[in-house]
């Protein structure tokens, strides 16, 4: 950027000191030196004008990647909550199922037993009748206790597991927090980006601003009666239309 007001303030000096045609608003400079300063003029704004550029083509890769991982890390947080869900649902049903399968166990091996009893005091059965009866009803009553106790466990397991659902509840919450993250972290480096590019533009319009005051002030210079004559020779003529 030094190279752009430096060519442009020798520029001016060369229009300034070029000697002027008598009756026309022309001046004769030298056309080389003014060739070679434009170039580099040219040379320099463009470099500027690139870095504009790679900063609106690098806002855009970063809101894209912003996106990409707020939406994998959604999906990646959906998937556990499910998995998770899956996961409490089977072994409830589980716990479930092998509580009713002892419940029904250790009723069949009361009935078993009842009958066992029964069958072994026939015998005897005038004489021990009513202790037989009193010891079968109190062994199916024992096995309707057991099955009673181990559907009741069965059935607070469930709800243990079912009530560990506040895990997946937890995976909800903590997903929908990644979620806001990164919504949160795309719209910061997307005000970031606009930012810088902002700025630079704001530094690009401020160099033309100063190339166009230069140019005009070099201008209403050689409007001016002084620069209509006088000066010293140049190897070229260069029409100059105020």
């Amino acid at each position: 950027m030094y190279r752009v007001f430096e060519a442009l303030d020798e520029l001016v000096t060369i229009v300034e000191e070029a000697r002027g045609v008598p009756m026309t608003s022309s001046c004769v400079v030298p056309r080389g030196d003014m060739l070679e300063l434009l170039d580099d003029v040219r040379d320099a704004l463009p470099a500027e004008v690139d870095d504009a550029q790679d900063v609106l083509d690098k806002r855009d890769a970063l809101i894209h990647a912003a996106r990409t991982e707020a939406g994998e890390t959604v999906a990646g947080a959906n998937a556990e909550a499910e998995r998770s869900v899956s996961e409490a649902s089977g072994e409830a049903e589980r716990v479930l199922a092998d509580a009713r399968d002892r419940a029904e166990r250790m009723l069949a091996d009361a009935h078993a037993e009842a009958e066992r009893m029964v069958a072994a005091g026939q015998a005897e059965y005038q004489n021990l009748t009513d202790r037989s009866r009193a010891e079968s009803e109190r062994m199916v009553q024992a096995g309707r206790d057991a099955y009673d106790r181990a559907i009741d466990e069965g059935r607070n397991e469930q709800g243990r597991l079912v009530s560990q659902t506040e895990v997946v509840q937890a995976a909800h919450a903590e997903s929908a927090r990644i979620v806001d993250e990164a919504h949160a972290e795309a719209d910061r480096q997307r005000v970031e980006c606009d930012a810088y590019v902002d700025g630079k533009l704001a530094e690009f319009s401020e160099l033309l601003a100063t190339t166009l005051r230069t140019v005009d002030s070099g201008r209403n210079h050689l409007r001016s009666p002084a620069n209509l004559g006088g000066g010293d020779r140049r190897t070229a003529l260069y029409d100059y239309q105020g």
